[in-house]
């Protein structure tokens, strides 16, 4: 058993083992509500979360609006309407015990709007909100207004002074703890900035150490680390614990999690988190919100891999290096190098014919079922994100005044679909680096277990 005591979180003292927020779908009010009864903390996702019929059925979103906005409006609604439902049900399954958490992700269109809504219309359900995939300043004007715990997810020690010193100074009341997310380990967005190799991973120790003294020079040592990204069984991290150099913390559980009875995430989910091996999960730049990401290599990402690998510089004027004129879209001719002839013919041959032009003066190979898909998706965004690479939306100005890039897809479409039941392998399927454990712990051995089961053996450290 880990010498890990119950500390204070979010105005109650739990024991400090956090379900992760996932994603679309990924973690529900079910799955929340258990790691609560246990006298955790369960946090659902407010990203397009579920609500229910008069009969108790999934109510599937559908947008019916004709322009952006309005179908952006409707997503607003969905959202709200869904974290509401999610926190009752999460309250309900807890029985009271536990601590409720909601996960937000900033650079969702309008993410203030949903909060402000959720915790409007669910007052007393939800006792904390983690936020990240960007910095959220505003965090904890929203939280501290409803008088919930507000918990910032970042990446390094320098992302959370400069929150600290834009906002967060002046609502420390509610500041419930840091959450350190590794950049390296995590799945999802992860928080890589531009001056660090995401092939060359760092120790998680001293970025924690370096947080620790942060907080301390700000006189925020009684709040609680939560240490995320990679976290898998406790007794790694024993030299964390009980750490003078580290202080008090937590641990949040992304991944594992995922395989329990009451993880919302669809058998074929489950069964192919069961089956990855270690190198599965790729962790690469294809969001349309620009960040770096960590998902299951499926079919999916291996078409964006190879349209990525496919990709050629051009110039849209002929010199002595570009003098190959090639079509793009069919309407518009640049030039590319004579030396990249072979590589274009190849990707042309082999089906790949819609050539269709990046914002960095490069051009992909697509097919053309591939093409009509990705209009059709662009034609039918939802304005999900506060400005997307894939489609050129932008909630401050309607337009990112960008090409949109055919290197990326459409986020919500993919994330959603994952989370209703879609193919596992021709839709997004994030995970953590560490997923690869499933198929050699005991504890999945003879079949899914519960979430009480998964936080007893987690307790002893395995």
């Amino acid at each position: 058993m880990i010498n890990l005591d119950p500390i204070m979180i979010s105005g109650k003292e739990v024991f400090p083992l956090i379900e992760g927020g996932k994603g679309i779908n990924a973690s529900d009010g079910r799955s929340a509500g258990a790691w609560a009864h246990e006298n955790c903390v369960g946090t659902f996702s407010g990203v397009s979360p579920d609500f229910y019929d008069d009969k108790g059925n999934v109510i599937i979103e559908t947008f019916l609006r004709k322009i952006r906005p309005e179908r952006h409006e409707e997503m607003i609604d969905y959202a709200i309407r869904g974290g509401v439902a999610q926190a009752q049900v999460a309250h309900e399954v807890s029985g009271g015990n536990g601590r409720i958490h909601m996960n937000m992700l900033w650079e969702m269109a309008d993410s203030e709007r949903i909060i402000e809504g959720v915790l409007e219309k669910a007052k007393g359900l939800i006792n904390g909100i983690t936020c990240g995939a960007g910095l959220p300043y505003r965090l904890g004007e929203l939280a501290s207004r409803f008088g919930v715990y507000y918990y910032p997810i970042v990446s390094s020690a320098r992302a959370f002074q400069v929150l600290w010193k834009r906002a967060y100074s002046n609502f420390k009341e509610f500041l419930g703890g840091v959450v350190y997310e590794d950049p390296w380990l995590a799945g999802g967005h992860n928080g890589l900035s531009n001056a660090e190799d995401p092939a060359q991973p760092q120790s998680p120790y001293m970025r924690l150490v370096e947080l620790r003294k942060a907080l301390r020079n700000l006189n925020l040592d009684n709040i609680p680390i939560i240490i995320a990204g990679g976290v898998w069984a406790l007794d790694d991290w024993k030299d964390y614990i009980n750490n003078p150099d580290i202080g008090k913390v937590a641990f949040q559980f992304g991944t594992r999690p995922m395989i329990t009875k009451e993880s919302p995430i669809s058998d074929a989910w489950k069964k192919l988190m069961m089956q990855v091996k270690k190198g599965d999960v790729i962790l690469q730049r294809f969001s349309p919100t620009g960040f770096f990401s960590s998902a299951i290599k499926n079919t999916f990402l291996e078409k964006l891999m190879e349209r990525k690998d496919g990709e050629i510089s051009f110039k849209t004027e002929a010199d002595a290096e570009y003098t190959l004129p090639i079509k793009v879209n069919e309407v518009k001719t640049v030039y590319i190098k004579a030396t990249d002839k072979e590589k274009a013919d190849k990707q042309i041959n082999a089906g790949l014919s819609v050539v269709q032009e990046t914002p960095d003066n490069t051009i992909v190979f697509m097919t053309p079922e591939d093409w009509k898909q990705m209009k059709q998706d662009r034609a039918e965004c939802v304005g999900c994100l506060s400005q997307c690479q894939f489609s050129t939306w932008s909630r401050a100005k309607g337009t990112t005044g960008k090409l949109p890039d055919p290197r990326s897809y459409c986020i919500h479409k993919t994330l959603y679909n994952v989370g209703h039941n879609g193919s596992i392998m021709d839709n997004l399927v994030f995970a953590g680096h560490q997923v690869y454990r499933f198929a050699t712990d005991p504890l999945y051995r003879d079949g899914i277990p519960s979430v009480k089961e998964l936080i007893d053996r987690i307790k002893t450290g395995k």
